[in-house]
């Protein structure tokens, strides 16, 4: 399974619905990073996505986006391969 880096903070109710739409298509390890503990990972993640929302996810090496663009990604059937990729 290809590793999965998200973005978070403690009191995100989107970095749980992703954390938990990931679980249930099999991923068993999610690198958190959390932004809320570590004020220069949010400029890290700004740089890294130009965006400053969270969660802001990456699979292997492709930045997915938010919850919004995981769902998508799921509902059209292109998640699971490339979890698997």
């Amino acid at each position: 399974m290809t590793s999965v880096i998200m973005y978070s903070t403690g009191y995100c109710p989107y970095c749980v619905r992703a954390e938990m739409l990931l679980k249930q298509r099999g991923v068993t390890q999610i690198e958190k990073i959390r932004i809320d503990l570590d004020p220069e990972q949010r400029q890290s993640m700004m740089e890294r996505t130009g965006r400053r929302t969270v969660p802001q996810i990456f699979i292997g090496e492709r930045h997915v986006g938010g919850y919004d663009e995981l769902t998508a990604l799921d509902r059209s059937g292109e998640l699971l391969p490339l979890l698997q990729s």
